[in-house]
């Protein structure tokens, strides 16, 4: 009788560990050249063994970013709610605890401030301000986009003038802000329901396109009242439900 295939045993011993809840959902999986150095045999071993765990649903592959435990139990509903004081992002925390990979795509540049940007962020129109677009996604599927700007006078000279790049990159305003000595509380949110529109539901993967909830988020110094940042927040209507405040513990 012919000896069972390499990759189907490494495959059987990563679906024994995560099925078992040795690995939880949202745990980095070793990489394929570290499969390889660990079973001996040549990349396609590893490879071969992702593709079934990926076809099975229980692991996913971010291209660039490796192979993460997916829970078969992953809700479709993701939940938001708000996190203080947390050194890592809040989105890849808080899906992670739902059984779901967060990671996202970005591109900052440095503009001049709109009216409306200056406005929020309490400085003169036309001043210099970092902005950043982002896609957010769980499990590879894209379920919100982020516009955010921070004026360039507050960060520009410091390791945080650019939100996704250097020591502090992938982390919460709230926690790159205590870098440079700021303080943020809970943001203040204006939120409402409407449309997408058709570049959002293009970016989103919403055909037709749908509901969408839309929050304008403003962060300010807690000592001073300066406003530190402000983003344009938009949402999956069909995917999110957004939760605030928090039970009393007893």
């Amino acid at each position: 009788m012919s000896e069972t295939p390499l990759y189907l045993r490494v495959a059987e011993e990563l679906r024994t560990r995560i099925e078992s809840g040795e690995l939880v959902p949202g745990t980095r999986l070793p990489s394929v050249a570290e499969i390889s150095r660990q079973y001996g045999g040549s990349n396609s071993v590893a490879t071969g063994a992702y593709k079934l765990l990926v076809d099975d649903g229980l692991v996913v592959s971010r291209h660039g970013a490796g192979h993460y435990v997916r829970s078969p139990d992953s809700p479709e509903l993701l939940v938001r709610q708000h996190r203080r004081r947390s050194e890592d992002s809040p989105f890849a925390q808080g899906a992670a605890e739902q059984g779901a990979v967060g990671t996202w795509a970005h591109e900052s540049t440095t503009e001049q401030a709109a009216p409306s940007v200056a406005d929020r962020l309490g400085i003169d129109r036309g001043a210099a301000v970092m902005r950043t677009s982002y896609t957010y996604l769980a499990d590879d599927q894209p379920v919100q986009l982020a516009e955010s700007w921070e004026p360039l006078a507050l960060t520009g000279q410091s390791l945080i003038a650019l939100p996704e790049v250097g020591p502090y990159a992938g982390v919460g305003v709230a926690a790159r802000m205590r870098v440079i000595s700021i303080e943020v509380g809970d943001p203040v949110e204006w939120v409402r329901a409407r449309m997408a529109t058709r570049q959002e539901a293009q970016s989103l993967g919403m055909t037709p396109p749908g509901p969408v909830l839309a929050i304008e988020r403003t962060y300010y110094d807690q000592a001073t009242g300066r406003p530190v940042e402000t983003a344009d927040i938009v949402m999956r209507g069909d995917r999110w439900v957004s939760v605030y405040g928090q039970r009393p513990t007893i």
